[in-house]
């Protein structure tokens, strides 16, 4: 039984498929997460208000987004 596994035979594309899609899953939930904690303690928490809460939640949508979106790979 342990002479029929030849290492680095198994086809893993639905593992690395999974893998990047809990990586992707979690990069833009914390994201999501990040903008609206920051959006619920300026309005709830602080004498800001709402409009300042939802101005630097989508200043920190904006900037998340440019920062953790997909680059292209560099060709060597």
């Amino acid at each position: 039984m342990a002479s029929e596994y030849h290492r680095g035979d198994m086809d893993i594309s639905e593992q690395v498929a999974t893998f990047h899609l809990f990586n992707g899953l979690t990069k833009w939930g914390s994201l999501a997460l990040i903008a609206l904690l920051a959006q619920l303690v300026l309005w709830f928490c602080t004498p800001a208000g709402f409009l300042p809460g939802f101005i630097s939640a989508a200043v920190i949508l904006v900037v998340g987004v440019v920062v953790l979106r997909e680059k292209p790979d560099a060709a060597h």
